[in-house]
């Protein structure tokens, strides 16, 4: 398979994964469920709840920080592209960004 296709299932491969993740979250932002279990661990009475919550709140922290990081890559793959002149490529990179950033609000 040549390297343009490789790159081009790749990419379709990516903007699939990412649009099956947002969708899976399309109720709250990852920060913002985060930030609910913090100051609910915050509020609990007992250990158990505590714990509890404070999961819940990393997992979703760690989401929003994975989705963060995509995104930068995203944004670095799309100045890359822009700078090469290849416009639609550098267009979906930074669509691929926009995603992940707002999956990480």
């Amino acid at each position: 398979m040549k390297s343009t296709n490789m790159k081009g299932f790749g990419l379709l491969v990516s903007t699939l994964l990412i649009m099956a993740s947002v969708g899976a979250n399309a109720g709250e932002s990852h920060m913002a469920e985060a930030l609910k279990h913090a100051e609910a661990a915050a509020k609990a009475d007992n250990g158990k709840a505590i714990a509890e919550h404070a999961d819940k709140a990393k997992t979703h922290a760690t989401a929003a920080d994975e989705h963060l990081d995509a995104g930068v890559t995203s944004l670095n793959d799309a100045i890359d592209h822009a700078k090469m002149k290849h416009v639609d490529l550098a267009k979906k990179s930074a669509e691929e960004a926009v995603t992940h950033l707002k999956a990480a609000q």
